[in-house]
C-alpha cells in the first residue's frame, strides 16, 4: 500500500486543457493586437494548453476560419449591430467574430455558439459588454451568410464578390486581371480552403515513395516528382523530415525550383545560387540536386536568422550560406543558374496565411517592387554569359510579376525564355512566355515564374 501511495504522490497530476474557443480567442487577440502570426502563436498555445486531436481541430478551424473571414464577418456585425465595429473595443469585436464565424461558416447549433461566445465575452472582455454581445449574436442568427450577403449587396461584382468570398476589393481586382472576370470567383474561393501540407522529398535521399509509406497513407503530389500531400498530423512528427531527408514545402514551390534546375543550359553547370534563400525550402531541393550532378550551391539570405534556417535545410548538401544582401553579393558572371525568388506580397499563399488577406495593403508594393527589380537585376549581373535566372514570386500580381521582368530587361542583355518543363507537365500553366500556378487551377500556392537567359 505505502508503495502504491509514493507511486501516486510521484506521478505528476494530469494538466488541464483549456477551452479550445478561449484558446482560438487568445491566438486571434495575438494577431489583431500584437501583429503575430497565426501560424506560430496557435501551435504553441495548443502545446500549452494541452489541447489535442479534436479539440485542437477545432480550435484551429476556428482561429484560422474567423482570421480568413474577418472582413465579411465585420460588415455583417457592423448590418446586425447598426454601428460601425471600430467604435467598439477591438477584444469585443474580435470575440464577436468569432461566434458570427460560428453562426455562418460551422454546424454549430446557434444556441451553442451564441451562448458559448457570451461566456467567452464574460470571461475575456468584460461583464458589461455581455448584452451587447448576445444580442448582435442573436441578430446575425437570424441569416444565414447567403441571406446576410445577400443583403450587404451593392450590385457591383467585385464588391460583391470580395464580401462573399472574403477578399479585400484590391486583391480581388489584382486576380481578376490575370485570370478574367469568370475564373475569379473560383480563384476567391480555393484560398477559402484550407490545404494539406506538402512535402518534399529530398532527392538522392528519400524516394518519394518511401516518404508517402512513412506518413502512413501520404499521397503523391500531382505535378512534382518529389512531393507528398500529408494526410495530418504535425509534420515534425515525421522521422523524415525530421532527420532532414525531406521538408515541408508546397508543391508549386518545388516546381519552379525544378524549372531552374531542368532547364537546357550550355556549357558550365556547376555554380547555383539562390539569392533570397530564407527559409531554405528552394535552397534544400536545388542543394539535393547539385550533389547529385556535381555542382554546388551559393545561398544568400539577409536575415541572420532566416540565414540559419537556409543552413538547417541545407545541411550535409554542397551549400555554402552566406549572410549579406543579394543586391551586393558575388562577382558578376560567376553562376551557371541563379535563383531570385524576391521578396513578395505573399497573395499567392492566402489558403495557408489566414490574416495576410487583411495585413497586406496596395500601398506595400511600393516598397517592394524596386526591391524585386534590383534583386533580379543582380541575378542577372551574376549569371554569366549564356546563364539561366529564374525570377519567382509567390504572387500573381502583375505589379510583382510581368512588370517587374519588362522593367529589368527593356535594355536588353537576357530574354526570357518558355519554361518548357513546368508549362509542359502542368496544364494551364502558361501565362505568356512565363508560367503561373494557381491553388484553384493545380492545387499549389499561387507560384510565378519568368525563366531568363542571359546573353552570351
Amino acid at each position: 500500500m505505502s508503495d502504491k501511495r509514493n507511486r501516486r504522490r510521484n506521478e505528476a497530476p494530469a494538466r488541464p486543457t483549456v477551452n479550445p474557443r478561449r484558446v482560438a480567442f487568445d491566438a486571434i487577440r495575438a494577431v489583431t493586437a500584437d501583429n503575430a502570426y497565426a501560424n506560430l502563436v496557435l501551435p504553441r498555445m495548443l502545446a500549452e494548453t494541452g489541447n489535442t486531436g479534436r479539440d485542437a481541430g477545432l480550435a484551429t478551424e476556428l482561429a484560422y476560419g474567423t482570421l480568413r473571414s474577418l472582413g465579411t464577418l465585420e460588415a455583417i456585425l457592423a448590418a446586425a449591430s447598426g454601428r460601425d465595429v471600430r467604435e467598439l473595443q477591438q477584444d469585443l469585436v474580435d470575440a464577436l467574430c468569432l461566434g458570427a464565424y460560428q453562426l455562418l461558416y460551422m454546424r454549430i447549433p446557434p444556441h451553442a455558439a451564441v451562448a458559448t461566445t457570451v461566456s467567452l465575452v464574460k470571461a475575456a472582455v468584460s461583464p458589461r459588454v455581455s448584452g451587447l454581445a448576445n444580442a448582435v449574436l442573436r441578430k446575425v442568427a437570424a441569416k444565414d451568410l447567403d441571406e446576410w450577403t445577400a443583403e450587404l449587396a451593392t450590385g457591383d461584382r467585385l464588391a460583391d464578390l470580395s464580401l462573399s468570398h472574403a477578399h479585400p476589393e484590391w486583391i480581388a481586382a489584382e486576380f481578376a486581371a490575370v485570370v478574367g472576370p469568370d475564373e475569379l470567383p473560383a480563384a476567391l474561393a480555393a484560398d477559402n480552403v484550407a490545404p494539406p501540407v506538402h512535402l518534399c522529398a529530398k532527392p538522392g535521399r528519400i524516394t518519394k515513395g518511401d516518404l508517402s509509406r512513412e506518413t502512413r497513407g501520404g499521397r503523391h503530389g500531382q505535378w512534382s516528382p518529389y512531393a507528398v500531400y500529408l494526410p495530418g498530423g504535425d509534420p515534425g512528427r515525421v522521422k523524415a523530415v525530421a532527420t532532414g531527408l525531406a521538408h515541408v514545402q508546397d508543391e508549386g514551390s518545388q516546381l519552379v525550383a525544378l524549372a531552374l534546375a531542368e532547364a537546357p543550359l550550355e556549357g558550365r553547370d556547376e555554380a547555383w545560387l539562390d539569392l533570397c534563400a530564407g527559409p531554405g525550402g528552394k535552397t534544400g531541393l536545388l542543394g539535393a540536386l547539385a550533389a547529385e550532378r556535381g555542382a554546388a550551391v551559393d545561398a544568400v539570405e539577409v536575415q541572420p536568422h532566416r540565414a540559419e534556417l537556409v543552413a538547417k535545410a541545407a545541411k550535409g548538401l554542397p551549400v555554402t550560406v552566406h549572410t549579406g544582401d543579394g543586391r551586393e553579393f558575388g562577382e558578376a558572371g560567376s553562376f551557371d543558374r541563379v535563383l531570385v525568388d524576391a521578396p513578395c506580397s505573399g497573395l499567392g499563399a492566402l489558403r495557408r496565411r489566414p490574416e495576410a488577406r487583411w495585413r497586406r495593403q496596395r500601398s506595400d508594393l511600393d516598397d517592394l517592387v524596386p526591391l524585386q527589380r534590383e534583386l533580379l537585376a543582380s541575378g542577372l549581373r551574376l549569371a554569366r554569359p549564356g546563364g539561366l535566372v529564374a525570377y519567382v514570386t509567390c504572387s500573381p500580381v502583375t505589379a510583382e510579376t510581368e512588370e517587374v521582368v519588362a522593367a529589368v530587361l527593356k535594355d536588353g542583355g537576357a530574354e526570357p525564355v518558355r519554361p518548357r518543363w513546368l508549362t509542359g507537365r502542368v496544364p494551364d500553366s502558361a501565362r505568356g512566355d512565363f508560367a503561373q500556378l494557381w491553388p484553384h487551377r493545380h492545387g499549389t500556392d499561387a507560384m510565378f515564374l519568368a525563366l531568363i537567359r542571359k546573353d552570351a
